[in-house]
């Protein structure tokens, strides 16, 4: 696959000194393109036939449903559920036509029923959209770390990464990078990853000992929002809070 650069927006990324810029990336991606899902693109054929096949996931028919833009999200909605019929009523030929067997005897043709129903839930345009961008990002962000001495500079004084953009950045530096290169690389980023998962830790091991009544006079530190924080860390950006905790 041939991935573009777009230096512009990770380097907004970076400048941001978020926890982990590609978070803020996903999230300003997935916005975008909810956005976009609703909007003019709502209409175009390109955009249904490919809503059409694949439909839309939990998460984001959620977030589309927030848009309060009631008609796109049902066009959206009608227009797969009766391509979905047209698969179902074929799934259910199927069924009808299963032919009998034992309980214990193999069951080839009813796991490749239970299979094609679960692909009918599983896709979803708007994930693509979002996972087409990320790539790119992912890709311009080992270009600029290979290419340009201020962005590694910037990149080494950062708040490092969440777990999940860390072995993504990792796949794609594989497909990019070798020999030295990569083993400096990956160094990079697990050190980083480890330095800002132990300022994490202590802050929240702190956050708890503050519940101890012998503490309750003792400053908070940065530990107000270390759960947060930590939990971001782990899992990518799944609790929403402010990026830096003021108080002191």
């Amino acid at each position: 696959m041939i991935y573009h650069l777009d230096t512009i927006p990770v380097w907004e990324a970076m400048e941001k000194e978020t926890p982990c810029p590609f978070c803020a990336l996903y999230e300003r991606m997935e916005q975008q393109e909810v956005e976009r899902s609703l909007g003019g693109s709502v209409m175009e054929p390109d955009t249904r036939i490919r809503v059409n096949e694949t439909g839309i996931c939990a998460r984001h028919h959620q977030q589309l449903f927030g848009m309060q833009n009631r008609l796109g999200h049902a066009l959206l909605t009608d227009s797969h559920s009766k391509e979905l019929l047209k698969k179902l009523e074929k799934l259910e030929k199927q069924a009808e036509n299963l032919p009998k067997r034992g309980l214990f005897s193999k069951r080839t043709e009813e796991d490749e029923l239970a299979a094609a129903l679960r692909t009918l839930s599983s896709g979803c345009v708007i994930c693509e959209g979002i996972d087409s961008h990320m790539k790119r990002y992912l890709y311009t962000f080992v270009h600029l770390w290979k290419t340009d001495a201020a962005f590694v500079k910037k990149w080494e004084a950062s708040n490092g990464l969440c777990l999940p953009h860390a072995a993504d950045l990792l796949e794609m530096a594989r497909q990019s990078l070798s020999g030295e290169k990569y083993r400096q690389f990956s160094f990079s980023v697990l050190s980083g990853l480890r330095r800002a998962l132990e300022t994490d830790e202590k802050d929240l091991e702190w956050f708890t000992l503050k519940f101890d009544y012998r503490n309750q006079s003792k400053p908070w530190g940065n530990s107000r929002n270390a759960l947060e924080r930590t939990a971001n860390r782990l899992r990518g950006r799944c609790i929403v809070t402010c990026e830096k905790d003021t108080t002191k």
